[in-house]
């Protein structure tokens, strides 16, 4: 027991003081889409530039995911937009600037910065398409429900995003989800008619996209705005006041084409901003190599595996020892690791973030619940599985209970427990990818950014050390039973 509790301590010390950095001043995050990664960057950077020690948690999620994170004091700040504030978050569109301060004060928020640009939703159609059919309103696409649409997940649930707006309209359409970057593509290539657009994205610039007049003025202002929590320290509030106005939808849609285009990353699209307007002297921060990148996210990746393994196994396998001579009890834990394993990552990840904060502990927290099935199935079942005439024998020797668990049954049943633990090993890599949702790390990271920015080379630089870590834990447990267990026994 005192190796437990010393094994125990040591998890939680490793993963608490990623939990909530006691070292960062001020926590950015962004949302999915380019925009976002570009905004959190100009306020990261003008900060750093300032003194200030920075996290930008990039992509962490939706609004709500978003707007949960800066209320429970996980992050300081985030970009959104005043019309998705007021529809989404306080759930009365078309307040004015000033009802919707006072909305955001009652709940503790402040809009500290105005961008000085909107960045309104719009229906964008295939040129092809928009030609053809003659299509110039969002009324014209009542007459044509074989269009084929597709939107982005949020906007298909939102309350201003495609419910209210098929009911303004009468339109026919069954749209699927889709990520937003990859979206412009599947219109260019012909799979799809139409999508929901940002009047300032970079792509409307390069590709044959027509942007559909909005003839019922369906969708309200959406002005760019910094959130922020009202017990932000002043210095800092004095700094982001810089950013009031500094952007407008020309130049927005510039800088998101930048990145779009795959020329630059948000961070340099940032720093070039920054220098440009004075507001940051000096050279554009060093932005690490793509082998660094994939050394770090490498070892954060395992980091967040090993330490959720090794607590689901000091856990799970007495758990499972304890309660396999009460047959009731171990089908309650069955079905309880096993209800727990139904429980959607992201879902699960999203209601940590209240109660957990960002960073590696929520991450690890869920790792260890959906490692917990496997080991306590196959811990169970290789001890149900022992012969029961080996049992006898050990009674009529003489052994007590403890003493058959732990010199007959336990060794017959390492094969398999063996087998669950590999099992969640690799399940718990695979997993681990979506970590980066709650800012965590990992090789999710470049994935889900990739996934945003529509770059198939990081997404790949996420993809491909994660299948190589899956095959080495698989060629590491092959090695381990064959050192440990008799060939008999394997077979």
């Amino acid at each position: 027991m005192r190796a437990l509790r010393f094994a125990l301590v040591a998890c939680l010390w490793l993963v608490a003081p990623v939990g909530h950095a006691q070292d960062v001043d001020v926590r950015i995050a962004s949302k999915t889409f380019i925009e976002s990664y570009v905004l959190g960057e100009i306020a990261a950077q003008l900060l750093t530039s300032e003194g200030f020690t920075v996290a930008h948690e990039q992509g962490l999620g939706g609004t709500l995911v978003a707007f949960e994170a800066l209320q429970a004091g996980a992050i300081d700040l985030y970009p959104d937009y005043t019309g998705t504030l007021a529809q989404v978050i306080i759930g009365q569109p078309g307040l004015s600037g000033v009802e919707l301060a006072a909305a955001l004060a009652e709940r503790g928020l402040v809009m500290r910065a105005r961008l000085g640009f909107n960045n309104s939703y719009a229906m964008g159609v295939s040129g092809p398409v928009a030609r053809e059919l003659e299509l110039k309103t969002i009324s014209d696409l009542a007459g044509h429900p074989d269009l084929r649409a597709a939107f982005t997940h949020e906007f298909l649930n939102r309350e201003d995003g495609w419910p209210a707006l098929r009911a303004a309209y009468g339109l026919p359409q069954q749209p699927a989800g889709i990520e937003h970057a990859l979206a412009y593509v599947a219109i260019e290539s012909g799979q799809l008619d139409f999508t929901d657009a940002y009047t300032t994205d970079g792509e409307l610039s390069s590709r044959d996209i027509v942007l559909l007049l909005d003839d019922l003025d369906f969708f309200p202002q959406y002005d760019t705005v910094l959130l922020t929590r009202t017990d932000l320290p002043e210095d800092v509030a004095r700094v982001l006041a810089k950013l009031d106005g500094v952007l407008d939808e020309p130049t927005m849609q510039r800088l998101n084409f930048a990145v779009a285009e795959g020329t630059e990353s948000p961070t340099s699209v940032a720093a070039a901003f920054l220098r440009e307007k004075g507001l940051v002297a000096g050279p554009a921060p060093v932005e690490a190599t793509r082998a660094q990148r994939i050394l770090a996210n490498t070892v954060t990746h395992l980091k967040l595996t090993g330490i959720a393994l090794l607590l689901a196994c000091l856990v799970a396998i007495p758990l499972a020892l304890v309660l396999s001579r009460f047959e009731r009890a171990a089908r309650t834990l069955l079905y309880v690791t096993g209800l727990i394993q139904t429980i959607p990552a992201l879902a699960l990840l999203a209601l940590l973030i209240p109660v957990m904060g960002l960073g590696q502990a929520p991450a690890v927290f869920a790792l260890f619940l959906y490692s917990l099935l496997p080991i306590v199935r196959n811990t169970l079942t290789g001890l149900f599985s022992v012969d029961p005439l080996l049992k006898e024998v050990a009674t009529g020797m003489g052994l007590t209970q403890r003493q058959q668990l732990w010199h007959v049954e336990l060794p017959l049943a390492v094969p398999t427990l063996l087998a669950g633990v590999k099992t969640a090993a690799i399940v718990s890599i695979g997993t681990a990818t979506l970590a980066a949702f709650v800012g965590a790390g990992g090789l999710g990271e470049p994935i889900i950014t990739g996934l945003n920015l529509n770059d198939h080379r990081l997404i790949l630089e996420g993809a491909l050390p994660a299948a190589a870590l899956a095959i080495v834990v698989e060629l590491l447990f092959e090695w381990v039973e064959r050192a440990l267990i008799p060939a008999h026994l394997r077979a």
